[in-house]
């Protein structure tokens, strides 16, 4: 499954959110160091029920939009 995901890094709270078929992910790390792709990953693992190792970001490692692969 192929998702595209809006990043919100330095937010007060971790939490999912769906806007117009596009998933905007809050996270509460910043985004330095791969800190906020990182709880990106835990975030969306946690949300879609499946383990971190099943999720890909593919395109927009630096970036606040991206498109993530769940294999399931």
């Amino acid at each position: 499954m192929i998702l595209s995901v809006r990043v919100m890094p330095k937010s007060s709270r971790n939490f999912v959110k769906d806007e117009e078929g596009c998933l905007k992910v809050y996270v509460s790390k910043p985004a330095q160091d791969g800190l906020a792709n990182e709880q990106l990953i835990e975030v969306l693992a946690k949300h879609l029920g499946v383990k971190k190792y099943q999720i890909k970001i593919i395109k927009g490692h630096r970036a606040r939009n991206k498109i993530i692969e769940v294999n399931a």
